[in-house]
């Protein structure tokens, strides 16, 4: 979802970061601001105050988001669920679960860490939801007060103010649109998983209420972009493909979590697995085992015993002409907790190291034997194969 994050501040224990996407966003609305917005609420400033307020209005959109996002932060640790702290990004902010992998595989393997720490109950989930729109709601009610207040000593901040009290309920009315994965559509999920004891049958028809508003904005954008509103147009077609795709990753999610939660990576592992001595020049590795197997990672075994795990990425930080010199042990990583499980380790639990690790193989180890190894591939052409036969929604 994230690209380079830059932490500027810690809330009350809640690391917030901004990804380099809301700079884009950040100047798009200070430019609005300056340019039309605030113009039309009060004409006849000089520019250049137009433009203080425009920054102002954007760094109250920004401490906005946060107070948002850091509701939700507050309930979810009330309730057990351990968060990572809070993002802001081209679309607004979330409240990251967990820890973010730092070189995921692919958007729906990024997910899988936040998955371990869904929320337990439809109650703790209805007062997560619940918390950001309330949150938002205070805000616009401050906001207008301070703006009734300084309408004669400060008129453009009493401006400011009454734009961000407008601005913050839209956040929450918006949000509130029972569409998951918006604010909304995460209380429409808590009813239904309360009324219907099940999160599987819950996140379904939110997922599908969720795709639907994403698609609908999709359309939404198409027609003002052919009715020559390029740039709202554009906005509401990136918006509605984030609310689709977030919303049918939410359904695999718990999907995941019903197939494979109690498993162990016993089940799952690859017993007849390619191993390679320690003393083999980095050339013959790759000839002779790379090139031939079409394996990414290998254990490396030394008179039966475990020494590690050399991977082709390895191998990219190493310039070719010392391949001739160099062996696979100047080049493996040792075992240790961040690339070796045990064979009775929860699969969930092993593919949530994967993501916050950045590896696509760990090993299966128990008293230091290797016996053998599980690979986000595997686990996943299972978890395809379990979807494909299990159509209905029981």
């Amino acid at each position: 979802m994230f690209g380079r994050k830059i932490k500027i501040l810690r809330l009350s224990g809640f690391d917030v970061y901004v990804d380099a996407s809301w700079l884009v966003l950040a100047a798009l609305v200070t430019w609005s601001l300056a340019d039309s917005v605030f113009p039309m609420m009060r004409p006849g400033l000089p520019k250049a105050t137009y433009w203080y307020m425009g920054v102002g209005g954007a760094i109250g959109l920004f401490l906005s988001i946060v107070l948002h996002e850091f509701a939700h932060s507050v309930i979810a640790r009330a309730n057990g669920i351990r968060m990572r702290g809070i993002t802001l990004f081209i679309f607004g902010g979330v409240a990251e679960m967990m820890d973010e992998p730092p070189t995921p595989e692919s958007e729906f393997k990024m997910a899988i860490a936040e998955m371990m720490d869904e929320p337990p109950t439809p109650e703790s989930e209805f007062k997560m939801a619940i918390a950001g729109p309330i949150m938002s709601v205070l805000v616009a009610g401050v906001c207008y007060g301070g703006a009734v207040v300084l309408s004669d000593p400060m008129e453009v901040v009493s401006i400011t103010l009454r734009y961000l009290g407008q601005i913050n309920l839209l956040l929450a009315g918006f949000n509130m649109v029972p569409a998951f994965p918006l604010d909304g559509g995460r209380v429409l999920r808590s009813i239904l998983w309360k009324v219907q004891n099940s999160l599987k049958k819950a996140t379904h028809v939110s997922s599908i209420i969720g795709s639907s508003f994403g698609l609908f904005m999709i359309l939404v954008g198409v027609v003002s972009i052919l009715t020559g509103h390029f740039v709202a147009g554009f906005w509401w077609f990136l918006l509605g493909m984030f609310v689709r795709s977030a919303a049918q990753q939410s359904y695999e999610q718990v999907l995941l979590r019903q197939y494979l939660q109690g498993e162990p990576v016993a089940r799952f592992m690859n017993r007849n697995i390619v191993t390679v001595p320690p003393d083999l020049r980095l050339d013959e590795f790759v000839q002779n085992y790379v090139y031939y197997h079409h394996f990414k990672a290998y254990p490396v075994v030394s008179e039966g015993r475990l020494l590690g795990i050399v991977s082709v990425e390895a191998l990219r930080g190493i310039p070719k002409e010392q391949w001739t010199t160099l062996t696979v042990a100047d080049a493996m990583e040792p075992c240790d907790g961040t690339n070796s499980i045990p064979p009775t380790l929860d699969t969930l639990q092993a593919l949530s190291l994967m993501a916050r690790q950045g590896k696509s193989r760990l090993l299966v180890v128990e008293n230091g034997e290797l016996l053998g190894m599980i690979s986000f591939r595997d686990i996943m052409e299972f978890f395809n194969l379990k979807v494909a036969l299990d159509e209905s929604i029981p």
